[in-house]
């Protein structure tokens, strides 16, 4: 058995250390924060009775998501996801629509739903339908879609402005993190066919009943085998020396293993690791801004639901009605508004869908730019996100950010980290599997 260090304590590198510890390597996780979970974790905000524990943004899974579902089962908390049937869409006004599956087996499932939907007109839903149809028979099989954004293929689709904005992009855009002008269609696609059509619970939503810090806890290890983890201990420098790592050095103390995965956003690998040559030009982050708010009474009676045509795209419900989290992915124009103007523009829209929201006195608020959230899905990004090996030996790379075969999202993170698991038990010489294939 081999001794891996793992850099970086964010999904990519927990994974990659949970699927190389339960096949009884010895790992050590460096992780420059205090806490473990990257951009999927929580913190406490406030002191003494205001006190509150958040997840810097909700976040959600599907049952496609297999290898993050996995990952959670390795750490037992997968009881801590709470799975929707239900998609109810809210238009201005408080009209509410709910997508669900039904009697038909997949992929016509949502048929009957989604043919009762009361924000799109007859026309609007069968344009969808063609182009949902068209998905199905070109899926795997037109080789340009990575090189033309989503919303030329709906053009393409002649799908109406308003199953645009309502339909495509109200989903891809909460699924993906960019808008549909700057998404490969190719990852359009892939949520289609792999969260809506894959299978009859497929696009069931989870969403955590405990805070993500909570997931990642060490007790949560020690059944899975040896794993020690190092928190503020950032890496400053990767030696690589002769065509292979000889050490890492974070707080001046350089440590050694046999094999080293590098779990870092992008633009670290090219700090520490110069060595690597990495071509990360033109990879940029799509934000997504999380608005925690908390009243004096319930606003909402629904756990949760997208908003139509605002800026805000989704709202959770927290405490029993209480407080809502809202979550604007792509939030590229909220970048620069200062706080109050976020949280007045969410109270402003939160009016308009919720009744309840008009009379209510809002008590606190807090506001999470996730400036650097995910890896933009730009066009022409795949061929040239890295795969898990490098030109050093026993140095491999996982992140959201490589070529995992999903977009960057919580699954896609979980992917590379088990990719570069593969790789290193390739290198030991005993080989193994730890990616579970999609569902369709």
């Amino acid at each position: 058995m081999a001794e891996v260090i793992v850099i970086g304590g964010g999904l990519a590198g927990l994974s990659s250390a949970a699927a190389l510890a339960g096949a009884g390597h010895t790992v050590r996780v460096l992780e420059a924060r205090r806490f473990l979970g990257g951009r999927a974790t929580s913190y406490e905000i406030g002191t003494g009775e205001n006190a509150e524990t958040i997840d810097n943004c909700q976040h959600i899974l599907m049952r496609c998501c297999v290898n993050l579902l996995d990952f959670y089962r390795r750490l037992g908390v997968d009881d801590q996801i709470t799975f929707y049937r239900e998609f109810i869409f809210i238009e201005p006004g408080g009209r509410r629509s709910v997508l669900r599956s039904g009697l038909l087996p997949a992929p016509a499932h949502f048929l009957e739903s989604f043919l009762s939907l009361k924000f799109l007109s007859l026309s609007e839903k069968l344009a969808v339908m063609r182009a949902i149809s068209a998905i199905k028979s070109q899926y795997k099989r037109r080789t340009d879609l990575d090189r033309i954004t989503m919303l030329d293929w709906l053009k393409e689709q002649r799908q109406p402005p308003r199953a645009i904005e309502r339909f495509w992009r109200q989903i891809l855009v909460s699924a993906i993190s960019e808008e549909l002008d700057s998404t490969a269609a190719a990852h359009g696609f892939q949520v289609f066919r792999l969260g809506l059509l894959g299978s009859g619970d497929s696009y069931q939503m989870g969403v955590p009943t405990v805070p993500l810090g909570e997931f990642y806890g060490i007790d949560k290890w020690k059944k899975i085998g040896p794993v020690e983890f190092q928190l503020r201990s950032p890496v400053e420098r990767i030696v690589i020396e002769g065509g292979v790592v000889r050490s890492v050095v974070t707080r001046g103390e350089e440590l050694r293993a046999d094999h080293y995965v590098c779990a870092l956003p992008f633009e670290r690998v090219a700090e520490v690791a110069p060595g690597l040559d990495l071509d990360v030009n033109g990879f940029e982050y799509a934000p997504i801004t999380g608005i925690h708010l908390w009243f004096d009474r319930p606003v909402i009676d629904v756990p949760q639901a997208t908003l139509l045509d605002r800026t805000i795209q989704w709202i959770f419900n927290k405490h029993e009605g209480r407080a809502v989290q809202l979550v604007v992915s792509a939030s590229h124009s909220l970048l620069d508004m200062p706080r109050a103007d976020v949280i007045a523009l969410a109270i402003r829209e939160l009016e308009e869908f919720l009744p309840e929201a008009r009379g209510a006195k809002l008590e606190k608020a807090h506001v999470v730019k996730e400036v650097r959230a995910v890896l933009s899905a730009k066009p022409g990004m795949e061929s040239r996100r890295p795969t898990s090996r490098t030109k050093v030996r026993n140095l491999f790379l996982a992140g959201d950010w490589t070529r995992s075969g999903w977009p960057a999202i919580m699954e896609g993170a979980v992917r590379s980290g088990y990719l570069a698991a593969e790789a290193v038990a390739e290198a030991v010489g005993q080989p193994r599997r730890f990616l579970l294939p999609d569902i369709a």
